[in-house]
């Protein structure tokens, strides 16, 4: 399943990996994070009204220099005013004529009213397509109640850890034919090492000669899913975008990583547990000295 396009249910074509800048650039001048994506190979742009980053997206589009045609623009209603005052200020920030996915970025926004005038938004031409981001199942389903259009798009944060939990929703939006778009797919591995997963990750990526990074993607890909990501790394968007030329997992290789996730994450807990311990036996001595100096000091200060 090379990296290219895939069809909404709408008619329109949808990248299937795309730039993000939320994340750890939120509230920050992307322009040339943004135009490296693009230099390298990413058509796909992901931003939101909540991350500030509309404007800085807008000049890396215009430095650029590419047809509007080749380039792919993802943005958010995240609340501020009105949807179609809110998208108006999108389009001056990314200084385009029209958006090709707009989302609403959290479910507590959403009513009939607000799904109307996404609707209406993209019957005037401001935007190709109409989706939601981090809807739940229960979200879904109330929102198709009244929807006269379907969202095209749901994006949410997917990861091996959380894919039990997600399943139900996954089955439920191949069904209405909505697309999913994962964000936060490499947490599993970069925000939470040492946990199931790892050794499944790592057995997978020798085998295919890949990294962890590219293996999450493959599976990621691999349950029918797109891929937002970000790095401010020209080595690791060009890492992710060769996830294309690797050999596929295998279905055991699948089955296993599924089934790693299933067992959760390690606890925080304890992470902390083993990290004393860790201290405690490299370093007794030391920890000794610094307990006695602690109680001294308690004494110290109770004498006084």
């Amino acid at each position: 399943m090379p990296f290219g396009t895939i069809t909404l249910n709408d008619g329109n074509e949808f990248p299937t990996i795309a730039f993000g800048t939320g994340s750890t650039m939120k509230y920050k001048d992307v322009t040339d994070y943004v135009g490296q994506a693009i230099e390298n190979g990413f058509s796909h742009i992901d931003t939101a009204q909540f991350y500030q980053t509309e404007t800085y997206v807008g000049l890396a589009i215009k430095e650029s220099g590419l047809p509007r045609s080749s380039l792919y623009i993802t943005t958010k209603y995240s609340g501020s005013g009105k949807p179609q005052q809110a998208i108006q200020q999108s389009l001056n920030k990314l200084g385009l004529s029209y958006v090709d996915v707009y989302l609403v970025h959290f479910p507590e926004l959403i009513s009939e009213s607000v799904w109307q005038e996404f609707e209406k938004m993209k019957k005037d031409g401001l935007t190709r397509s109409i989706g939601v981001s981090n809807f739940t199942l229960e979200d879904l389903q109330k929102l198709l109640k009244t929807a006269v259009t379907k969202p095209a798009v749901n994006q949410i944060q997917f990861h091996p850890y959380n894919y039990a939990s997600q399943k139900a929703l996954l089955e439920f939006c191949s069904k209405q034919n909505i697309i999913v778009g994962a964000y936060g797919s490499l947490n599993s591995i970069t925000q939470n090492p040492g946990g199931p997963v790892d050794a499944v990750v790592n057995a997978a990526a020798k085998r295919i000669g890949a990294t962890p990074n590219q293996v999450i993607f493959a599976w990621v890909r691999s349950k029918g899913v797109t891929i937002v990501t970000t790095s401010r790394s020209k080595e690791r968007l060009e890492e992710y975008l060769a996830v294309e030329d690797l050999p596929p997992l295998t279905a055991e290789e699948i089955a296993a990583i599924d089934d790693a996730g299933a067992q959760g994450p390690p606890s925080q807990l304890g992470f902390a547990r083993l990290a004393m311990q860790h201290k405690f036996e490299r370093s007794s001595s030391l920890v000794m000295w610094l307990a006695i100096a602690i109680m001294f000091g308690f004494a110290t200060f109770f004498m006084f």
